[in-house]
């Protein structure tokens, strides 16, 4: 099974899903969850792409991952 990779930056996501390169916006993304895009976690942004993703570890901030 492969993994979703995600590639955060200030503007948004850069996401490989199985094989599958895409790009979600951040007003995407904060549309999509409802709060700013650097309170958004990792794990929130996993759920939007998967249906049942596998979330191992602490969930991480945007402010976190780009800081």
């Amino acid at each position: 099974m492969a993994m979703t990779v995600l590639s955060f930056d200030e503007r948004g996501v850069d996401v490989i899903y199985q094989g599958t390169e895409f790009r979600l916006e951040k007003s995407l993304i904060e549309d999509a969850i409802g709060k700013a895009y650097p309170e958004v976690t990792d794990h929130e942004v996993l759920k939007i792409i998967e249906k049942d993703p596998a979330l191992s570890g602490e969930p991480r901030r945007v402010s976190d991952i780009l800081d």
